[in-house]
């Protein structure tokens, strides 16, 4: 059940947005409790020191390589639960 409300309300947000109707979650945060299906809202605001979407931005480009930013050695097998 939590995979399909939280990708409902996912899309929907996404038809407001690209049909310019309704009102979109800009500058809010929606948080979800799937034990007591209770709905809270947050205001969230811009920080001007952020590195994407601050005053100066430094981050301006994705990254291209997660591999090689994440540092991952292929050589070695990955750690699973049994070990």
């Amino acid at each position: 059940m939590l995979p399909g409300t939280i990708g409902l309300v996912m899309a929907t947000e996404a038809v407001k947005l690209l049909l310019d109707v309704g009102e979109p979650l800009i500058g809010r945060l929606m948080m979800y409790d799937a034990l007591s299906m209770k709905f809270r809202e947050l205001k969230v605001s811009r920080d001007e020191n952020c590195p994407i979407c601050g005053e100066e931005p430094t981050i301006t480009e994705l990254i291209s390589d997660y591999v090689e930013f994440c540092e991952l050695d292929h050589s070695e097998p990955l750690a699973t639960a049994a070990d």
